[in-house]
C-alpha cells in the first residue's frame, strides 16, 4: 500500500443516515417506507474489484559500520546489500473482462515474483504484469485462464465535481471486500510528494493499507479513479485521501498496451503556478492556470506558437489550475498525440493545437545525474539509450562521452529505455559505472555519486 506519511490504500467512511431526495441517491422500498440505497449498483460493480496478494524478494541495503569497515581494509564497501522475502496486500480494478486486464498500483506489485488475484466470489488466479509506470504509480495486470470475469464501466473523471458523492471499493487490512462511501473534496491536486506525476482526485474517504489500487467510483456505478494515498500524519485516516483520475489511467493504460511502457509526451515549456502576484504584474484576471516562463527552443511549444507570458488555462477543454496540473496531464498524453491547449494572451482567449513531443529526446540529462549535462538522450531501436549529440565542454564532454555512444547499463542493470535509465540511476547510491558500446566495443565509465 502507497505510503504518504504514514500509509497508502483507500476506503470510504461517510455513512449515510437520512439524506434528501434532492441529493441524488436512488431510493428503493415498499409504500411505507424508503430508504436511500447503493446495493443495486454495487452488486454490478464489485464483482470487477479484487484483491491482489504478492510476494517475492527485496533488496534491503545495510550500511556497515566505519569499525568494521577498518576490520575489514579501506576497500571494503560502505554498504552491504541483501535480499529479503515480502508478502503484500492490495486492490485491483479489471477494466477488461475478454482479456482479463487488472489495473493497480505500481507499488502494489512492485518486485513481486509471484501475483495472485482473488475474485469477489473467491475464485484465485495467477496473475502477470503486462506493464508498469512507477513515476505515476499505475500497473497493468491480465489475469491468467480466467473464466467469466466481469468488467467495470470507465467513466470521465474531467466531468467530476467537488461535492459528487463517490464510492470506494478495496480489500483494507486484508479483511476482504470492503465498500465505503464519501465524496470528491478537490480535484487536481499536485505537488504533494506523492508521486513524481501528479494530479489527484481529493477525496474525504478513509484510506487504509490494502485499498491501493482499488475503485472509486460514481453513484451510477462508473470507474473515475484509483485510490492510491492518504494523508495521515498520525497514523490513522483523517478524511484526506487521493486517487488518480480514471482519464490519466486511460492514457496510460493504453500506451502500457500498445509499447509496454509508457511514452510520455513532453510540451516543451518551464514555468510556475499562476499566483496573485503574477496576475497582478500581467494585468490579469485570472488566478489559476499554469503561467509560462520560457518556451524551449525547437520544442513542440514553440513550434506551436506559445510564447512566454501566455497562461495555459486548459488542455482539451479542461480546465487546468496550476502548473503541476499541466505538466501531470500533458505526461499522461503520449508522445505524439495532438492536444489542445486553452491559453490566455495579452487578456485574450485562444486555442493552439500542439503536437507532443516524446520524452525521450525532450528530457534534460542534467535531471538524471549532473555528470550527464550537456547530452541529449533518445531510445536506441537495437537496445539502450543513444546519446544523440553532446555539447562542447559539457561535464558530459569533460567525462568522454561522446555522440552516437549507447548507454546500455548503470551498474550492471539493463537501461533500454530513459525511464530504465533513471531508475538505474536512482537506485545507485555510491559510484556508477556507465556500460557503453561505442562502435565495436564496449566500456566503461565511472561517475561518482550525485
Amino acid at each position: 500500500m502507497k505510503t504518504f506519511l504514514v500509509s497508502a490504500g483507500l476506503a470510504l467512511a461517510v455513512t449515510f443516515t437520512s439524506v434528501p431526495v434532492q441529493a441524488g441517491l436512488p431510493f428503493f422500498g415498499n409504500d411505507k417506507e424508503e430508504l436511500p440505497t447503493l446495493a443495486p449498483m454495487l452488486e454490478e460493480v464489485t464483482p470487477a474489484v479484487v484483491n491482489i496478494s504478492v510476494k517475492g524478494n527485496r533488496e534491503v541495503r545495510q550500511r556497515v559500520p566505519e569499525a568494521f569497515r577498518f576490520f575489514f581494509g579501506p576497500n571494503s564497501p560502505q554498504e552491504q546489500v541483501r535480499e529479503r522475502p515480502f508478502r503484500g496486500l492490495g486492490s485491483g480494478v479489471i477494466i477488461d473482462k475478454d482479456n482479463g486486464y487488472v489495473v493497480t498500483n505500481n507499488h502494489v506489485i512492485d518486485d513481486a515474483s509471484e501475483i495472485q488475484v482473488t475474485l469477489k466470489d473467491g475464485r484465485q488466479y495467477d496473475a502477470k504484469v503486462i506493464g508498469t509506470d512507477a513515476r505515476s504509480d499505475i500497473a497493468l495486470l491480465q489475469i491468467q485462464d480466467g473464466k467469466n470475469l466481469t468488467e467495470i464501466e470507465v467513466g470521465r473523471s474531467g466531468q467530476l465535481r467537488v461535492g459528487d458523492f463517490v464510492v470506494a471499493i478495496g480489500n483494507p487490512f486484508g479483511l476482504g471486500q470492503t465498500v465505503t462511501s464519501g465524496i470528491v473534496s478537490a480535484l487536481g491536486r499536485s505537488g504533494l510528494g506523492i508521486e513524481e506525476v501528479e494530479n489527484f482526485i481529493q477525496t474525504d474517504a478513509a484510506i487504509n493499507s490494502g485499498n491501493s489500487g482499488g475503485a472509486l467510483v460514481t453513484l451510477d456505478g462508473k470507474l473515475i479513479g484509483i485510490n492510491t494515498a492518504i494523508l495521515g500524519p498520525g497514523g490513522g485516516n483523517i478524511g484526506i485521501g487521493f486517487a488518480i483520475p480514471a482519464d490519466m489511467m486511460t492514457n496510460l493504460v493504453d500506451q502500457l498496451l500498445e509499447f509496454g511502457e509508457v511514452r510520455r509526451g513532453v510540451l516543451g515549456v518551464r514555468g510556475d503556478n499562476l499566483t496573485q502576484d503574477i496576475a497582478n504584474a500581467l494585468d490579469l484576471e485570472m488566478t489559476q492556470g499554469a503561467f509560462v516562463a520560457e518556451v524551449i527552443a525547437d520544442s513542440a511549444a514553440e513550434q506551436a506558437g506559445l510564447k512566454s507570458g501566455d497562461v495555459i488555462v486548459g488542455v482539451n477543454g479542461e480546465s487546468i489550475r496550476s502548473f503541476f496540473e499541466l505538466a501531470a496531464r500533458v505526461g499522461s498524453i503520449g508522445a505524439g498525440k495532438e492536444v489542445t491547449l486553452n491559453i490566455v494572451r495579452d487578456g485574450d482567449e485562444m486555442d493552439v493545437s500542439v503536437v507532443l513531443d516524446n520524452e525521450e529526446s525532450a528530457t534534460v540529462a542534467a535531471e538524471l545525474h549532473p555528470a550527464l549535462e550537456g547530452v541529449s538522450l533518445s531510445v536506441n531501436s537495437g537496445g539502450g539509450v543513444l546519446i544523440t549529440e553532446v555539447a562542447e565542454n559539457s561535464p558530459a564532454a569533460r567525462l568522454g562521452l561522446r555522440q552516437n555512444d549507447i548507454i546500455l547499463g548503470v551498474n550492471k542493470t539493463p537501461t533500454n529505455s530513459l525511464s530504465e535509465l533513471r531508475q538505474a540511476l536512482d537506485n545507485v547510491g555510491g559510484v556508477i559505472a556507465l556500460n557503453l558500446q561505442r562502435g565495436n566495443s564496449q566500456l566503461y565509465l565511472v561517475l561518482r555519486g550525485r
